[in-house]
């Protein structure tokens, strides 16, 4: 073991233990609150070869959850079944009064709602008077118990397991105890090959790597490099993606958001249609669809950005375009990335309304500015301390501008780039650690996420080489005292980042990867930040 990464295990408190989990450490399904009622409403359905739909959420984590939940009922041994998703721009998130009459409408005697439902009563009871049950799975914040409901699976609910668990994760559970259930108490193992769609979601959800999710992912990788899905594998082909060396980079950077594009740019269906699809001819199509879609949402984000021109006196970015309404948010926390400020991204909908995202950080709560905000101004708006979405007359843009401007102001924040400023687990004096042996040893800890962080080296020294790339990404090569180079990639650079120039000493935070091209492999960095001395 290299001196380096015992020094990172050392200062995470991370063991062999961690390196490499067991899969039988999971804990029993039946020990989350709701699993043991769910089953029995589930094995009921089947009994009475009922009716049952699946309703999930348009993002990668609902995308994933949904199909988990469908093989699972499948293997099971229930035939009726289908899948809603809610439309992003029609239906908004989550199981809502217009849902009813169309789950009615095609004969459904259960429902079980997959990454939300939680806070869904209101629909939930009036299921209940249509004479459809409910099952909810979900791993969000419960505003208010859904006591209509036969069951309620959310670690939310005060369990001492499964609390960093996505919905896909909530819905695994549900689908070992469905396993074990068809097979005398104990699952026959058929239910590891859900795990390629349980870590895609788990990652793309952004949920804190540490212990059931740490075994979730881990033996996730495994069965995603080796997926039977024709659909994972024509999205990894589109996305240049080699399932062989699959790397957490790999799904949280180019499988989920080509997933993501379909609920943000049209249709989360397409998606799902490529999840659960057994042909490779029509998984190709789709996985070619999603990534045109993904190329459109990427294009139409660079344009915003780069058409926003930002007041550097106001505290806070509002800015209003004419913008896609599924890349909103991205906008927004793109803008906080580049200027260090809470950002809301609103676009005109063409008929006197604006619909917007906002996105913050530290201790200035979006969820207060909706609440602090004047009557009058929001038509709608919810969300949390660190993204909201929002809706007001375009009449009123100047009002919600100088309101939001106003209130920063009151707060009297200070230092709050300091939320924004990334640890490094490693200084380096010199490159002479920096070795292929060290990579090696860094992947064992993938995939990296939340509580899990890849891990971040410091290095400051003189800039040998630089240029930018495309007008937005920087090249630059490092050298230490000993005259060894290092190259540095920072893509999507922050504009104080083009200033660099060659002999100019410089603080830079990276991530290393390998770079293979022609058959030559380099160590480079990711540059995360650099700083000018």
């Amino acid at each position: 073991m290299t001196d380096i990464f015992a020094q990172l295990l050392r200062e995470r408190g991370l063991d062999e233990h961690f390196l490499y989990p067991k899969y039988d450490e999971l804990f029993a399904p039946g020990n989350m609150k709701g699993v043991k009622k769910a089953v029995a409403r589930i094995r009921q359905a089947r009994e009475r070869d009922e009716k049952i739909i699946i309703y999930g959420d348009y993002d990668a984590d609902g995308v994933t959850a949904s199909t988990l939940m469908r093989d699972a009922l499948k293997y099971y041994g229930c035939e009726k079944i289908e899948v809603i998703l809610p439309n992003r721009f029609t239906d908004g998130y989550g199981l809502n009064l217009p849902a009813v009459d169309k789950i009615a409408h095609r004969g459904a005697k259960l429902v079980i709602t997959v990454d939300c439902g939680s806070g869904s009563e209101e629909t939930i009871a009036a299921l209940k008077e249509r004479g459809i049950d409910t099952v909810v799975t979900d791993h969000h914040e419960i505003p208010s118990m859904p006591v209509s409901a036969v069951a309620v699976i959310n670690p939310k609910r005060g369990d001492k397991v499964g609390t960093r668990m996505a919905g896909v994760g909530v819905a695994f559970t549900l689908a070992r105890a469905l396993n074990a259930d068809q097979n005398g108490g104990e699952c026959d193992g058929q239910e590891k090959w859900l795990l390629d769609l349980v870590v895609i979601g788990t990652i793309c959800d952004s949920m804190e790597l540490r212990e059931e999710n740490r075994i979730l992912s881990y033996y996730g990788m495994k069965v995603l490099a080796r997926t039977r899905r024709p659909g994972i594998k024509e999205l990894a082909r589109a996305a240049s993606v080699d399932l062989a060396k699959l790397n957490t980079h790999a799904i949280g950077f180019q499988l989920g958001p080509r997933i993501n594009a379909a609920g943000r740019m049209k249709s989360a269906d397409l998606a799902l249609d490529l999840m659960m699809s057994t042909s490779r001819t029509k998984a190709f199509a789709l996985a070619n669809e999603l990534d045109g879609l993904n190329k459109e949402r990427r294009e139409a984000q660079d344009r915003a950005v780069k058409e926003i021109a930002v007041d550097d006196r106001e505290p806070v970015i509002v800015t209003c375009g004419q913008w896609h309404e599924g890349i909103l948010g991205i906008i927004a926390g793109r803008l906080v990335e580049l200027y260090h400020k809470p950002a809301f991204a609103l676009t005109d909908l063409g008929d006197g309304r604006l619909k917007g995202s906002g996105r913050s950080f530290g201790d200035f709560s979006l969820a207060d500015v909706l609440q602090n905000c004047p009557d009058g101004i929001l038509l709608t708006g919810g969300g949390h301390a660190g993204a909201c979405g929002l809706s007001l007359e375009a009449k009123k843009l100047s009002d919600f501008q100088v309101f939001v401007q106003k209130y920063y102001r009151s707060l009297k924040l200070k230092n709050q780039e300091k939320y924004l400023r990334i640890a490094s687990d490693i200084v380096l004096s010199d490159f002479s650690g920096v070795t292929e042996e060290l990579f090696d040893e860094i992947c064992l800890l993938e995939p990296f996420g939340d509580g899990n962080t890849e891990p971040i080296f410091e290095f400051t020294g003189v800039v040998e080489g630089c240029r930018m790339l495309k007008e937005k990404h920087l090249s630059i090569t490092l050298s230490d005292k000993q005259g060894k180079p290092m190259k540095m990639m920072g893509f999507y650079a922050a504009p104080e980042w083009s200033k660099v120039h060659v002999g100019e000493r410089v603080r830079v935070q990276f991530m290393l990867t390998k770079n293979e091209f022609r058959g030559k492999t380099t160590l480079e960095g990711s540059l995360i930040s650099l700083e000018r001395m």
